[in-house]
């Protein structure tokens, strides 16, 4: 599967480390607010690459829900689970 094809819930497969990072600190946290630039510290993907699919997750099937909720030195981002199997599903 290369970078560009679209997995089954909308995302491109290099969006994947994305959804599993956010999924797990949802799991664990029950809500999040971070910064783009944070999380690429901790998956290979740039800050840039992570804004851009973290303002298309909301509209996917992933189980999680994502919200632009803030901007001061860069967007802060606003994650939840949105649904109950949100932690149960499988990537």
């Amino acid at each position: 599967m290369s970078a560009q094809t679209a997995r089954t819930d909308g995302i491109p497969a290099k969006a994947t480390p994305l959804v599993d990072y956010l999924r797990k600190r949802v799991c664990e946290d029950g809500e999040i607010y971070v910064k783009s630039r944070v999380i690429a510290t901790e998956i290979d993907l740039s800050a840039k690459e992570i804004g851009s699919y973290m303002s298309k997750l909301d509209a996917t099937e992933t189980g999680l829900s994502v919200e632009a909720w803030a901007y001061t030195n860069g967007t802060t981002w606003h994650v939840t689970g949105n649904g109950e199997r949100t932690c149960d599903r499988q990537v």
